[in-house]
């Protein structure tokens, strides 16, 4: 029995900030050191980001409206609203993008309707709210409302994999089942100003987002290119407990990036990708390179640095990772599903592809996966070429 991810869909708050524009608010905040101003610069300018997505539309710079919670563009200062502030923003503009994620998932499954789906798992860390996102899910989309609810919250970057992970299970356990999962993160939400290198680090790469997937076992023909989900594994590093974290403060939430992290995936890396690879021997015995895909979460650009040299990639390997940091940013759990999405979008070169996918998070977290992406349409190709050759032969 396979279980298949059938479909991906993403979706963004429609509020772009431009990186540069960003950059000069943040630099221009009073009570900054020239310390402070000049990391503002540098990790704005280094982060390969162009633009990012929010939900506060007032920290947009062309931003034309009277609300003046987290940003006065009368003075350009940013404003510290409470903790319970933010979070009643991510209440209402995190449901919307639950919705919208799930719904363009559902409606891109082919064979599969609102009345099929049997589990719901959402995933956050952003925020908080109950009855949660995966009640509003369940109401707005008219599902059964006896299909079973999963919350995976405040578990970070790397939480799309056990909700991957579960839903597999899930579909093991039960093979009619039909799994809903959904990720999405308002990170921008907790910007603030700060001389703290962990701060400025986080204002430069954090963004908003979500993703949806349909994920089953059920047998259905399908004319879409989908995702086989093979295998999942979870390794702690021996160090980085203090170097990532996600704690909650008065003024939002806090993040902790130390600037070492990319130093301790650079150690770490290959021997937490060893269990996985371990399932499939094959690929385990060649090039780090002979796997095509790699679906790599994109927590910042020397993290991706770090996994391309240490793994002997090629360019062309990191462009879904460099271009959704580039295009989306940082948007914690949701980021990897949108890398995801870009390597399902690539036109296939073979009926069967791997894809080795991995996400770093607090504790030093690495979550890894090892997936199958399978194009119909290139078998059909194979076969109807294949069916040539043999009527010439004959």
């Amino acid at each position: 029995m396979t279980v298949t991810l059938r479909s991906l869909e993403t979706a963004v708050p429609p509020t772009i900030l431009v990186q540069s524009e960003a950059r000069d608010v943040f630099a221009a905040q009073p009570g900054l050191t020239r310390l402070g101003q000049r990391l503002v610069r540098t990790c704005f300018d280094s982060a390969a980001i162009d633009t990012r997505h929010t939900s506060v539309a007032e920290l947009c710079v062309g931003f034309l409206g009277d609300t003046k919670v987290f940003y006065d563009a009368d003075t350009g200062f940013l404003l510290s609203p409470s903790t319970k502030v933010r979070n009643e923003l991510f209440t209402s503009e995190s449901t919307k993008l639950f919705i919208e994620a799930a719904s363009k998932a559902l409606a891109a499954c082919d064979g599969i309707a609102a009345a099929d789906v049997t589990h719901v798992i959402t995933v956050s860390c952003t925020g908080f709210f109950n009855p949660g996102p995966d009640y509003k899910i369940v109401r707005a989309l008219g599902l059964a409302p006896s299909v079973q609810r999963y919350h995976l919250g405040f578990m970070g970057c790397y939480a799309a994999f056990p909700a991957l992970r579960a839903a597999k299970a899930f579909c093991d356990a039960q093979p009619d089942a039909v799994v809903l999962v959904v990720s999405a993160e308002l990170c921008s939400l907790h910007v603030r100003t700060s001389n703290n290198p962990d701060t400025i680090m986080g204002s430069s790469l954090f963004a908003d987002g979500a993703a949806a997937a349909v994920v089953t076992a059920r047998d259905l023909p399908t004319a879409q290119t989908v995702i086989e989900l093979d295998h999942f594994e979870t390794v702690l590093t021996p160090v980085g407990e203090d170097s990532m974290a996600w704690n909650i403060g008065d003024e939002g939430f806090e993040m902790v990036l130390d600037s070492y992290v990319p130093h301790i995936i650079d150690d770490h890396i290959v021997g937490a990708l060893a269990p996985l690879l371990a399932h499939e021997p094959g690929l385990g015995a060649g090039p780090f390179a002979d796997i095509p895909h790699w679906a790599i979460h994109p927590g910042g650009r020397s993290i991706l640095d770090k996994v391309e040299a240490k793994l002997g990639l090629s360019a062309q390997q990191l462009i879904p990772a460099r271009e959704t940091l580039r295009n989306y940013g940082n948007m914690s759990s949701a980021t990897v599903m949108f890398v995801l999405k870009h390597i399902l979008d690539l036109p296939a070169a073979e009926a069967r592809e791997n894809i080795c996918a991995m996400a770093f998070g607090p504790g030093l977290t690495v979550e890894t996966g090892l997936f199958t992406k399978v194009s119909p349409a290139v078998q059909r190709t194979l076969v109807a070429a294949g069916q040539a050759v043999d009527s010439v032969n004959a």
